[in-house]
């Protein structure tokens, strides 16, 4: 997410020998990019349950309502999924920032500068003084952050980046990408496993240790989030495995690693129902079902929370658990790893 003069034969000689030289160097410089192409990526699989903190670039306007009998905010044009990034040329990132500034002009018109997919648009709108206490709103519900529980996917030794969920953090209300300034991984014991079943998914619960951050977050994209890990010590002893291409990836048996008890990880056994030829959705590139009767026990299959968890199939990672399907939590869909790695 740029010489020589030939009067005379041994002069000759010499431009044939330079220029033989040359085409040696062309040629191992053309085998070296072989032989680069020809490595294979090898990353540590990890299905390590962990906190994730997101702060958002901008603030997200998820709703709006009425103020004193008017709608400024609606009035003005703002759209549910716009992302404020100005007020007044005020660059704003948290609601306590968007609320301070409303408080500080009042009622005088603003301008408003959002993001709107991939357009800027500039609006202007008035605050509407609140009768109950006083403070001028502009009739918009903001989110400015989110936090919750997922599973580290992979990490790379070579380069120290990890990637998680296998999808991106999107807004519950607006089902938005969450626009990333800031945020991390935080530690995290998970507590105990709502069951899914038929109609209702299931989730993991976890205890997060707030100060004890595992990394800074880089990128939030539809195919994970990706990010740099600090606190390595829950890679001791782990041992690097290839990413499989997509011509290698075969319906059948594999695994995956999770995290549903504490900190231990687990593998359990699952099946590749279906391989998806060339997915437009990013995230839904295998179907896989549960098959583990532990995990089916504990968990009734996949729940929220385990977003993330490598699959390993041959010794090779292969993908990681993206979605359940509420119809059916044995049952789920799972990006490739070869497109997760492309996309940080």
């Amino acid at each position: 997410m740029n010489e020589y003069e030939k009067p005379t034969r041994p002069k000759h000689s010499l431009f044939r020998l330079g220029a033989l030289g040359v085409a040696m160097a062309a040629v191992l410089t053309f085998s070296s990019l072989q032989a680069s192409a020809a490595r294979v990526k090898e990353v540590v699989p990890m299905g390590r349950a962990v906190g994730i903190k997101l702060f958002s670039d901008g603030v997200l306007v998820v709703g709006t309502s009425e103020v004193e009998g008017q709608n400024p905010a609606r009035a003005c044009g703002l759209r549910e999924g716009d992302i404020i990034t100005h007020i007044n040329s005020e660059e704003v990132d948290s609601i306590e920032e968007v609320r301070d500034l409303l408080q500080t002009i009042g009622g005088q018109p603003m301008s408003i500068r959002a993001t709107r997919g991939e357009k800027q648009v500039q609006l202007t709108a008035s605050a509407v003084q609140c009768t109950a206490d006083g403070t001028y709103k502009l009739g918009a519900w903001i989110r400015d952050s989110m936090a919750g529980i997922g599973t580290l996917t992979y990490w790379d030794p070579e380069t120290g980046a990890f990637g998680a969920l296998g999808h991106g953090i999107n807004d519950v209300d607006t089902s938005k990408l969450m626009p990333l300034q800031s945020g991390g991984l935080m530690y995290t014991e998970v507590t105990d496993v709502k069951k899914g079943v038929a109609g209702e998914p299931g989730e993991l619960h976890g205890a997060f240790q707030v100060q004890r951050d595992l990394g800074p977050l880089a990128a939030n994209t539809k195919s994970g989030i990706f990010g740099t890990l600090t606190d390595k010590a829950m890679t001791t002893g782990q041992t690097p495995v290839p990413v499989a291409k997509r011509k290698e990836v075969k319906v059948g048996t594999a695994s995956i690693l999770s995290n549903i008890a504490g900190d231990q990880v687990e593998e359990y056994q699952v099946e590749i129902v279906r391989i998806y030829p060339n997915s437009d959705t990013d995230t839904r590139d295998m179907m896989i079902r549960v098959t583990d009767p532990r995990l089916l026990e504990t968990t009734g299959g996949i729940v929220q929370g385990m977003s993330g968890s490598p699959i390993l199939q041959n010794g090779k990672l292969i993908g990681a658990v993206t979605h359940v399907l509420v119809s059916d939590p044995t049952q789920g869909y799972a990006i490739l790893a070869e497109d997760m790695i492309e996309a940080c």
